[in-house]
């Protein structure tokens, strides 16, 4: 499986951007769609999940202002990010989860929001 992150970029505090990962191969096995956020220094952390069946969850931090959705046959993910804040300004990436030991990573896309 492939994973190809886009629609990062800079805003404004209060803005919003829709991120995009494109998934490729071998997508019918994957269970488990996610976005993770890190910035320099710090933990990769779980940003938002989305399983097959189509149940969400998603951090305390962006409930509320960040929605995650997939779409196309289910090989796109996406990531609505509303009412963006400076701690917000992070690299995210899109993972994919098959089974233990079988997960995947996309290259991250950049948000920099700015005040």
């Amino acid at each position: 499986v492939q994973l190809q992150a886009s629609g990062g970029g800079s805003v404004q505090v209060g803005g919003s951007l829709r991120l995009s990962c494109e998934a490729s191969g071998s997508v019918s096995a994957l269970r488990i769609m996610a976005w993770y956020r890190q910035v320099p220094g710090k933990q990769r952390e779980l940003v938002a999940s989305i399983t097959r069946e189509g149940s969400v969850s998603a951090a305390g931090y962006v409930k509320g202002r960040f929605t995650v959705s997939k779409g196309g046959a289910r090989n796109m993910l996406y990531l609505q990010m509303n009412n963006l804040q400076p701690e917000d300004t992070a690299v995210y990436i899109c993972n994919a989860y098959e089974r233990p030991s079988r997960g995947y990573w996309g290259q991250g896309t950049q948000v920099t929001v700015t005040s």
